[in-house]
């Protein structure tokens, strides 16, 4: 009887060790954590292209006798980036703070008071069925009060500086550019890492070939890490479990 019970929760816990991921990362013990090799975007299994509204962009016509193309934006080329492949400076200078404070107070007091003193004569048989009870002119009293306070503040303050460089992946028809950047940094047995991805104006890129993230539409910036020092910030995997399941 004992071995079979043994062999139920063997099998269980081998299903949790699996549905966690933890055969994997038991495998990774004493290992830093693996960088990813260095590949085009368009090859990421979750790569997908850019569905925005465009305007139709016109075919450039040339005069006669002229180098000028009617359209163009620029006479002459430079080095920014304009072109699938080519690379762009981002400089990331985030400083957002909030602060907002709430204060709500309700009161509310309640009083009715309900008598039929004539109905058709039928008042009068309340009193023998109830002797000293039934009032006519005053059956029913209600009293009711409720008071409700709450108060709520938010006090958030972040601040981000980093500079990263993005690919361009693709060029839209009205000529703005998909970007996507990957930066991943080990220490120890720390990894940092930092994902950008977005929708840039070329007019917006600077003769050094930079832009500022507040630029970037549909702007998508995520920095974490990877490692030790981050599973000891994180709550186990059972308490996350429970914190999911328990109701109180």
């Amino acid at each position: 009887m004992r071995l079979p019970l043994l062999r139920v929760a063997a099998l269980l816990g081998l299903a949790a060790l699996a549905s966690c991921g933890s055969l994997s990362r038991l495998a990774e013990v004493g290992e830093p954590p693996a960088m990813k090799p260095v590949t085009t975007p368009l090859a990421q299994p979750n790569y997908s292209a850019a569905l925005v509204p465009m305007p139709k962009v016109p075919e450039p016509v040339y005069g006669p006798n002229s180098l000028w193309a009617a359209g163009s934006k620029t006479f002459f080329k430079d080095p920014r980036a304009a072109r699938v492949g080519d690379i762009l400076t981002i400089e990331i200078q985030i400083a957002d703070e909030a602060q907002v404070d709430n204060t709500t107070t309700r009161n509310r007091t309640n009083s009715e008071d309900t008598g039929i003193t004539a109905l058709a004569g039928f008042e009068s048989y309340l009193q023998p069925l109830l002797p000293g009870v039934v009032d006519p002119a005053n059956l029913a009293g209600v009293e009711s009060s409720s008071t409700q306070e709450g108060s709520g503040s938010v006090n958030r303050k972040e601040e981000v500086n980093l500079t990263v460089a993005a690919i361009v992946v693709d060029v839209l028809p009205n000529g703005n550019l998909v970007i996507q950047g990957r930066q991943e940094v080990r220490v120890n047995f720390e990894l940092r890492e930092l994902l950008v991805s977005g929708i840039v104006r070329p007019e917006d890129i600077s003769n050094t070939n930079t832009i500022q993230h507040t630029q970037i539409a549909e702007a998508r910036i995520s920095y974490g890490g990877r490692g030790q020092i981050t599973d000891m910030q994180q709550p186990r995997y059972g308490q996350q479990v429970l914190d999911i399941l328990m109701p109180f």
